[in-house]
């Protein structure tokens, strides 16, 4: 099972292994308390997705289209991740605000479905 988690919130061995999907790193986060153990920017929306998104709720439905879409062309790094969380524990992390309506929540939801 894949959980997401904001990358802000308080760290925990309970994570296991932490992948940041944000493109950006986030704002006024030093490495040391991110807590990441690898960072995934090419399985982040494009900039172009991302910027025409702004984090706006009601783009969200069709935000989730065009990003399962993207992650068409990075089956390779889905993969790992898939491969990953057969082993340990996965957290996505992610810099946004909004926990319902982000990437890592799309991108969860994509992972977790190839293993049911």
């Amino acid at each position: 099972m894949i959980q997401i988690k904001r990358v802000y919130m308080q760290y925990s061995k309970e994570d296991g292994y932490r992948i940041l999907v944000d493109r950006l790193w986030p704002r006024g986060l030093s490495k040391d308390k991110a807590h990441v153990d690898e960072w995934l920017k090419d399985i982040a929306p494009t900039d172009e997705l991302r910027k025409w998104f702004n984090h706006e709720p009601e783009k969200y439905p069709e935000f989730r289209k065009k990003y399962e879409h993207e992650l068409q062309d990075h089956k390779a790094l889905l993969e790992e991740i898939s491969k990953k969380a057969a082993h340990e524990r996965v957290t996505l992390v992610y810099g946004a605000k909004d926990e319902e309506h982000n990437q890592a929540v799309v991108l969860a939801e994509v992972l977790n479905r190839k293993h049911h």
